[in-house]
C-alpha cells in the first residue's frame, strides 16, 4: 500500500494545479490517502478511487471562488 500512496501523491503533487489536487497535497496525511484507496490494486486505480474526492473538493473550491464576485 505504501507504493501507491507514494505514487498518488506525486500524482497529486504533479497535478497540484488542477481541480482539487492542491486539497490532497496541503491537507492530506499518507494515512488519510491510504485510507481512500483501500482497495486499489494499481497507481491508476487508486487515483480514479481518489479522484472522486478530488473532483467534491475542486467543486467546492469553484463554488467558494463564485462568492469573491459579490
Amino acid at each position: 500500500m505504501t507504493d501507491l500512496v507514494k505514487e498518488v501523491r506525486e500524482h497529486a503533487e504533479a497535478n497540484y494545479e488542477k481541480g482539487g489536487w492542491d486539497y490532497i497535497v496541503e491537507c492530506w496525511s499518507d494515512e488519510d490517502i491510504a485510507e481512500a484507496i483501500v482497495g486499489a490494486k494499481s497507481k491508476l486505480g487508486a487515483i480514479r478511487k481518489l479522484s472522486r474526492i478530488v473532483k467534491f473538493f475542486a467543486g467546492r473550491q469553484a463554488e467558494a471562488d463564485s462568492y469573491r464576485d459579490y
